[in-house]
């Protein structure tokens, strides 16, 4: 069972939090509805990144048993048979098709089953080939991560901030430039296809401007006016340095021993871990107190 725990990766399925993301921010994170539908949300698009976490194993098995740390991942190591992995695939199509059909029956509205099925379309583009082709293989990252909350905000019938989704845009993007950089710093350019193609001193570069961007972005949704009379407060404005402590947290793990990924560097550092445990308990405080 641990092995299959691993090989659907559930540990990243703390990235659809992000689903939650629109209900929290419009004020409706203690409707019990709302939550229901956003806790439904949410295991549908962790069923839909397993699908894809297990069909780019499949494809990179010969690869990842090559890879220092890759090479211990369930179908690498042969802990689970490329059988038995299909029928997980299977059992997790099954799930997430039976939760979008009772959502659509909740809220009724197709995107509710267009947007994973875009996610999925995209990733299983990228698992072959395209995670071959340089800026193409952040931009379906990043992509993700947009999906995630235009989901949230779908399911719930919820509008985002257009600054929101620029902050979650550039913030991304930073994440993605991120990883690759550790990627090569870490393991070499032959460890990916594409690495080949970028050098560190692009990902540098284009990391810290993502940063300023998704920091700016974030700004401007803390300081719109319409952002403010939806709360009732300005105090949003006091989180901006607390944001900021989290970004240089992150930030000098990723420059450290860190290999990039955004849930192994966040669980691995209990100061960053803390900060934005913090992050959110004062966010809470703001909207709902």
């Amino acid at each position: 069972m641990k092995n299959y725990i691993k090989l659907i990766r559930a540990k990243h399925w703390l990235k659809n939090g992000l689903i939650f993301l629109p209900i929290f921010f419009s004020l409706n994170m203690l409707n019990t509805t709302y939550l229901e539908k956003g806790i439904i949300g949410f295991f549908i698009f962790s069923f839909i990144s397993s699908i894809v976490y297990v069909i780019n194993d499949m494809k990179d098995i010969e690869k990842d048993k090559l890879h220092p740390i890759k090479k211990n991942r369930p179908l690498a190591s042969g802990k689970v048979k490329v059988t038995e992995a299909k029928i997980i695939i299977g059992l997790l199509c099954i799930f997430a098709v039976s939760l979008m059909s009772l959502l659509y029956i909740k809220e009724n509205n197709i995107f509710i089953f267009i947007i994973p099925f875009c996610y999925l379309f995209l990733n299983i583009l990228y698992s072959n080939g395209l995670k071959n082709v340089p800026i193409i293989d952040v931009v379906i990252l990043v992509s993700g991560f947009v999906f995630r909350v235009m989901y949230g905000g779908v399911i719930v019938n919820v509008e985002v901030s257009k600054y929101l989704y620029l902050m979650i845009i550039f913030g991304s993007f930073y994440l993605g430039f991120g990883k690759r950089r550790n990627e090569m710093m870490k393991n070499g350019e032959k460890s990916r296809k594409v690495l080949e193609r970028y050098n560190e001193s692009f990902l540098d570069k284009n990391m810290y401007v993502s940063l300023a961007l998704a920091v700016v972005s974030y700004t401007l949704w803390c300081v719109d006016p319409t952002t403010i009379s939806r709360i009732g407060n300005d105090y949003l404005f006091w989180t901006i340095p607390l944001l900021m402590i989290i970004l240089q947290l992150y930030s000098l793990d990723i420059e450290g021993n860190s290999h990039g990924d955004p849930i192994e560097v966040l669980l691995g550092d209990k100061k960053l871990l803390i900060t934005a445990i913090i992050y959110v308990i004062v966010m809470g405080g703001i909207l709902y107190l």
